[in-house]
């Protein structure tokens, strides 16, 4: 079954259920790619214009109040204007999203988005009110559901509250995540493990070092993005086309962002200059670049584990837990599934920062075209990080295991030890140590007790963990 829908390009088919209409039909036509809008934005397309339909319904009785009933404009009464608010809600609920039927990835600044919402707001309305969808001259989805909105205002707006909320679970996640590297970090402070550079052996470090690189990492992420909503907390709800306002009462400009701030709890702000919220989009460019670097320090943490609980490495000082079945080939193996899902996500995130830099840089004159592919980008990424925080938390590091004693027996091993003993037999001697250590594939201590280098209970004390780890030497050290 099918109704008949009708803009001012022609007439279409509709299935009759549907709670889209016309303008999202020619848009999937267009754009027939399948990327996945992200529901979050969808959600919050849903409560900005339930701020919009509150913020009118105020409008209207404060006109009333101050002109009486007979008001020089067209008014929305009651029994439309409540369906439109429930819709509106169910929307925000994220309901009726398979409804939904734009993809990500198109053309025309958002417009597709928001007249697809529209659509679904005014068909669930239509039929809330006992008429059937589609019956557009009770409740129309541009003169009704879109009432003083521009998609230019209210799209960019509704992505900002979909980022915010994301980026305070983000922050959550990154804590906790934190806070669980922290624990290795105290619980190893004095276990040693050899210390690399350009993967080669370099000084005697410890688990507890290593640890803490990551902790204080994640701990610069924390920070960061917590401070993320400030710089995109101003919005341009409001600000209609192009951010003069135009066609728009002066008292839904100033009110319709407070009313979006009290629904959603976020601290939204209008903007200073509706013209530059509309025009710019600069300030995705600069969130995404901490988003980007906390993927950096999760690539480069994950990259290290990986390293250090590979079968390269001969007897493990690190083990990761087990996930899954490695091989439908090769029984008994397996892989570090956790690191590189990490890894991928974390150079997707780079290839979505070059694209929110190159399109934002695409806006012409008064408004950003690429909105859309922008505003999924940075909803990609969030979500990506989210995931392998929880992944990391939940799925390697509750599992990893700290081989302390292989560590240890690495590091004694180790020519490079020899560099603790500098101080006191100078540097041709301690080479010399460590060449003997090299040509018999002995210890420190052997080799020592061939070359008499140094006291064998000087020794000891010097290769104690606690004054390995030292911050440099004293006088009283020698």
């Amino acid at each position: 079954m099918y109704r008949i829908e009708k803009d001012s390009l022609g007439n279409k088919k509709i299935p009759s259920n549907a709670l889209y209409g016309i303008h999202s039909e020619r848009a999937r036509e267009n754009f027939p790619g399948n990327s996945l809008f992200p529901v979050e934005w969808y959600k919050s397309v849903g409560i900005t214009k339930l701020a919009c339909y509150s913020t009118y319904r105020k409008f209207r009785v404060a006109s009333e109040d101050k002109l009486g009933k007979n008001l020089p404009f067209k008014i929305i009464h009651d029994d439309i204007l409540n369906a439109l608010i429930a819709s509106s809600k169910e929307v925000t609920d994220g309901l009726h999203f398979e409804h939904f039927i734009i993809p990500g990835i198109q053309g025309g600044a958002g417009t597709s988005i928001n007249m697809n919402i529209n659509e679904i707001i005014t068909n669930s309305a239509l039929l809330k009110c006992r008429h059937k969808a589609g019956e557009y001259i009770f409740i129309d989805p541009l003169e009704h559901a879109n009432i003083y909105q521009s998609t230019n205002d209210v799209i960019p707006t509704a992505l900002t509250v979909a980022v915010m909320r994301l980026l305070q679970s983000l922050e959550e996640k990154i804590n906790l995540l934190r806070q669980k590297v922290e624990e290795f970090e105290k619980k190893t402070r004095e276990n040693l493990r050899q210390g690399y550079t350009q993967m080669q052996a370099a000084v005697p470090s410890s688990f507890g070092l290593l640890f803490s690189t990551y902790n204080e990492a994640l701990s610069r992420d924390w920070w960061r993005v917590s401070k993320c909503s400030e710089r995109i907390k101003q919005v341009n709800l409001g600000g209609g086309a192009i951010g003069t306002g135009l066609s728009l009462p002066r008292f839904f400009i100033m009110e319709v962002v407070p009313e979006l701030r009290d629904l959603t709890g976020l601290p939204l702000a209008h903007s200073e200059n509706l013209s530059d919220a509309t025009s710019n989009m600069d300030k995705w460019v600069e969130i995404h670049a901490t988003l980007k670097a906390h993927a950096v320090n999760l690539e480069k943490m994950t990259s290290d584990l990986r390293i250090l609980a590979s079968d390269l490495t001969g007897d493990k000082i690190i083990s990761i837990p087990d996930r899954q079945v490695g091989s439908s080939i090769m029984p008994g193996k397996i892989n570090p599934v956790i690191p590189e899902f990490v890894i991928s996500s974390s150079h997707k995130i780079y290839a979505n920062d070059v694209l929110i830099s190159s399109l934002s840089g695409q806006g012409t004159l008064e408004l950003n075209a690429y909105l859309p592919a922008i505003g999924c980008a940075v909803i990609e990424s969030i979500n990506l990080l989210i995931a392998c925080d929880i992944t990391l938390l939940n799925n390697l590091f509750a599992g990893l295991i700290i081989n302390e004693t292989a560590g240890y027996e690495v590091v004694i091993n180790n020519p490079s030890i020899t560099t603790a003993l500098s101080p006191n037999i100078g540097y041709h001697k301690a080479a010399e140590l460590a060449s003997l250590m090299k040509e018999k594939k002995i210890s420190i201590f052997e080799a020592n007790g061939i070359l008499k280098l140094i006291d064998e209970t000087k020794l000891k004390s010097i290769l104690e963990p606690g004054n390995l780890l030292k911050l440099g030497f004293s006088l009283d050290d020698l």
